[in-house]
């Protein structure tokens, strides 16, 4: 199972691509509102969480922590101790944990960066301190995967489609989405 977690001011393609993603796949996705059950986006779009994440705890049957950007949801992020909690959980037991544009912040200061490889926004990258800053558009070190921005969730969103099936899974939904020459 993997859990996204949402935090009002998310940045919508980075949430909703990588859990169409996976889903397409087969993998189970639960997004968590860790400010309630219903999120609004950067762009004022609302969803409904499908686990309100007041007092979430990470169930045993995690596979993958996933946290999208966007502003001011990173911080919402930063500043939720369920998401602190679920980070240290997943840390802990070797769960794969994943980030993309500033919200690899949020894997820096629960310290699932230190000394890994990792990229975000940019201009956000001032705010890496125990990661390696790479600038690549996607990036894997071990089990933690970061990507750089909206403009790449669909590369996000298919590497953690590979880490959790394979090669050949996200090979067949990129097919699906987008047919390969």
């Amino acid at each position: 199972m993997v859990y996204e977690f949402l935090a009002d001011g998310f940045e919508i393609v980075e949430a909703m691509f990588p859990v169409d993603l996976m889903r397409r796949a087969g993998i189970e996705v639960k997004t968590v509102g860790v400010t309630g059950s219903r999120v609004t986006s950067s762009a004022k779009v609302t969803v409904e969480a499908d686990v309100d994440g007041w007092d979430f705890v990470l169930p045993e049957d995690a596979e993958l922590v996933v946290l999208p950007g966007g502003m001011p949801g990173t911080t919402n992020l930063l500043e939720s101790p369920a998401v602190s909690a679920a980070l240290a959980e997943a840390k802990r037991r070797g769960i794969l944990a994943a980030a993309i544009c500033a919200a690899p912040w949020v894997l820096d200061a629960n310290g699932l960066l230190d000394g890994k490889k990792a990229t975000m926004y940019p201009t956000m990258s001032e705010h890496m301190q125990k990661g390696s800053f790479t600038g690549a558009p996607v990036e894997r070190d071990g089990q933690i995967i970061t990507g750089r921005g909206a403009g790449v969730a669909m590369e996000f969103g298919l590497a953690l489609v590979e880490a959790l099936r394979g090669k050949e899974a996200a090979e067949k939904v990129s097919g699906s989405i987008y047919p390969i020459r």
